[in-house]
């Protein structure tokens, strides 16, 4: 699964990474560096807009609401896909095919049983570069009228590095995968499945980290030090 991450980098870096128009200013005033994103938070996003297909960074709230629920209260329970069930879940087979987004990311937490506990595990890329999460996104009217953009991250089986924590793993969409998941003429499901693979773990880097992350309240680089 993944239930807590990191983007550490100013959003004009996730601007040129990623090819997208200039970042607004509320999205740089409310993203800022982060040590511990956690469910309900806003996060940040690559979607597709526009006929042009023209890729923009977005915040939504990470715990999707499918557009047909009566309250919010389901998004807590749906931060996480399971990639091999998309196609066949109501929930997520339509935004499958019409909905998927980029979530933003340099490094995520998973807790490791020890013999004294859980020990939390910082897994990174070890180039130590941004990545992208493959998500799945949608659209609530809130009863205020507002409308919310909520979005879950798609996982699937771990690696052999990661498995040595947890059996699950957040989808990383290598950079040229990207591209054919954000593609708003790919509707193939066949072919957006084969992208929900296990990210090579000889890219890859663990090292244990300071249990204040288990607090969400702590976001700070001390977490990660």
């Amino acid at each position: 699964m993944c239930g807590r991450y990191t983007l550490t980098v100013d959003m004009e870096q996730v601007a040129r990474t990623f090819h997208t128009t200039p970042v607004s200013q509320n999205t740089v005033a409310e993203s800022g560096h982060r040590y511990n994103i956690a469910p309900t938070q806003q996060v940040v996003t690559v979607t597709r807009e526009g006929q042009e297909e023209q890729r923009q960074l977005a915040l939504m709230r990470w715990g999707l609401v499918p557009s047909w629920a009566k309250d919010e209260t389901i998004g807590a329970k749906m931060i996480n896909a399971r990639a091999e069930t998309l196609a066949e879940k109501p929930s997520f087979k339509r935004l499958l095919r019409s909905r998927r987004c980029l979530i933003v990311a340099d490094g995520f937490y998973e807790w490791k049983q020890e013999a004294h506990g859980k020990v939390p595990m910082y897994i990174t890329l070890k180039t130590g570069a941004l990545f992208a999460f493959a998500g799945l996104w949608d659209e609530w009217k809130h009863p205020s009228g507002d409308f919310w953009r909520t979005c879950t991250i798609i996982t699937t089986n771990a690696n052999p590095l990661v498995a040595s924590i947890h059996d699950r793993m957040p989808v990383i969409l290598a950079l040229d995968a990207c591209t054919t998941w954000l593609s708003g003429q790919m509707h193939d499901e066949q072919t957006l499945q084969s992208l929900l693979v296990p990210y090579p773990a000889e890219e890859m880097a663990t090292r244990p980290v300071s249990k204040l992350v288990n607090n969400p309240r702590y976001d700070s680089a001390e977490l990660i030090a």
